[in-house]
């Protein structure tokens, strides 16, 4: 079998969120399961720099108003995976984001670069290797689905995996040229989108199988509520669409292992995650305070993930003796927030504005509790990484957070499967009660020992992803 895996993240080079993350696990846990699984990604400065053995395998010639459209193929660091990537320097050779410039705005050529992108995976028969299936992630890849239907022919499958809704790559109308598709897909039954072109749309319509994250975010965008328009479509292709939950790469994320830690511990020796709590107090200027439960969030800054309901329970966090260390970007009015926020409680909440892959390990090894109040999460990877630390995640009860978090009820607790705080989502008051009841429980030592090492011990491993992807890969190429 095999499988052409197209996405334009991989940790720890490019990352904006959880699709790197997916990027650098999940192809290696295929390969494991005998898929021979090749990456395809553009060549974006830090993978040009960073993928090691590259060599030129194939050219594209012109394209798109690219020069000179080539392909260099390399091998993922520490894995024997192959890894394609496509050079066209006018579109690729660019610092920082793959996807806004320095200000936040996105590249004005997007559509473009990444309907090159599309194209180029499509094409991919005429480089140096054939897949049976071509997967392609977000609406960065959303054209290569519409692109292997525009060819025709003798093709691969395709799947399209939607990680987030909510970015569906937009297009004006009077752009949609640029794609190179035909025109006629351009419609209803296609790519258009009220009066714009979504790159989104393209893999959700054109792609033989859909998958999400999770099987609860599945169901939830077949809805109107977060379907975000596109719930009708994917209404329709119910019988095509699976949620196959993330994992969890627990060669990166095991505090028995991380290297970020000051002192390593697991399940059943917990004692030194003191070490950390205090020595990340003292780097952030936090009291050094061992019985003050700390609070932490990784994130990025956004309505999405709920980050004003947290900056609005501040207040009632250092009321009752917490303390809070967030880490993240995004929305100015937030940062400006949570920064008046660290202000106006010194020694009690920190703020650190940006992202640092080292201290979002410490944070999350040494902190007590993690917040991920989102209004809506297709996955999320942060609670699953606060439950391998021991740090019990208090998570809306929406998509990937409700398969996995199991909340910590009196009955839950008493048979030993309690794992964290789940609350109604979008709830202020509802927020505020689950803080009050983690605050409880936290005061109740066996009880959250517990708690602790009920979640220490799931297993979110990719090895189990990765079985459910080869068991679509074989419904789709059964040879």
């Amino acid at each position: 079998m095999r499988v052409l895996y197209v996405a334009a993240e991989l940790y720890p080079f490019v990352k904006t969120g959880g699709l790197g993350d997916v990027t650098a696990a999940l192809p290696p846990a295929l390969y494991e399961q005998g898929v021979d699984v090749r990456l395809f990604l553009p060549r974006l400065p830090a993978l040009r720099d960073g993928i090691a053995d590259q060599s030129l395998v194939g050219s594209l010639g012109s394209a798109f108003g690219a020069s000179d459209v080539r392909v260099f193929r390399g091998r993922l660091p520490g894995s024997p995976v192959p890894v394609y990537l496509l050079d066209a320097p006018e579109y690729f050779d660019r610092p920082g984001n793959p996807y806004v410039d320095a200000d936040g705005h996105d590249w004005y050529d997007n559509p473009r670069r990444f309907a090159l992108f599309g194209w180029a995976a499509a094409r991919f028969i005429d480089i140096d290797w054939r897949p049976d299936i071509v997967h392609a992630h977000d609406w960065h890849a959303g054209l290569a689905p519409a692109w292997l239907a525009a060819i025709g022919g003798q093709r691969p499958a395709s799947v399209f995996t939607i990680h987030n809704l909510a970015y569906q790559g937009l297009t004006p109308a009077e752009r949609f040229h640029e794609l190179g598709l035909p025109a006629q897909f351009f419609a209803i039954n296609g790519m258009e989108f009220h009066g714009q072109a979504s790159f989104m749309k393209g893999g959700l319509f054109y792609a033989d199988r859909l998958t999400t994250v999770s099987p609860t975010y599945a169901r939830e965008i077949q809805r109107p509520e977060q379907g975000c328009g596109l719930d009708g479509l994917l209404a329709s292709r119910a019988g095509d669409l699976v949620g196959i939950l993330n994992g969890v790469d627990y060669t990166v994320w095991d505090p028995q292992l991380d290297a970020h830690l000051p002192a390593s511990y697991g399940p059943h020796q917990l004692a030194p995650k003191a070490q950390n709590k205090a020595a990340l107090q003292h780097e952030l200027g936090l009291e050094t305070r061992p019985d003050a439960p700390l609070f932490c969030a990784v994130t990025r800054l956004s309505q999405q993930k709920g980050i004003d309901i947290a900056v609005a329970g501040i207040p009632h966090i250092v009321a009752r003796g917490g303390q809070l260390a967030l880490l993240g970007s995004g929305d100015r009015d937030l940062e400006e927030a949570l920064r008046q926020a660290a202000q106006e409680y010194p020694g009690a909440v920190s703020a650190t504005i940006g992202y640092d892959e080292a201290l979002s390990h410490r944070l999350i090894g040494a902190s007590d509790i993690i917040l991920v109040p989102s209004r809506f999460e297709p996955c999320g990877l942060t609670q699953l990484y606060g439950m391998r630390y021991g740090t019990l995640p208090l998570v809306a009860g929406v998509g990937g957070l409700a398969d996995t978090v199991t909340d910590a009820s009196p009955a839950a607790i008493r048979e030993g499967e309690a794992t964290g705080f789940v609350f109604d989502h979008g709830e202020p008051g509802a927020f505020l009660d689950a803080v009050d009841r983690a605050l409880t429980q936290y005061g109740k030592p066996r009880n959250w020992g517990r708690i602790r090492r009920c979640g220490m011990t799931r297993d979110f491993s990719w090895t189990r992803s990765a079985g459910e992807y080869v068991q679509l890969y074989r419904a789709l190429r059964p040879s």
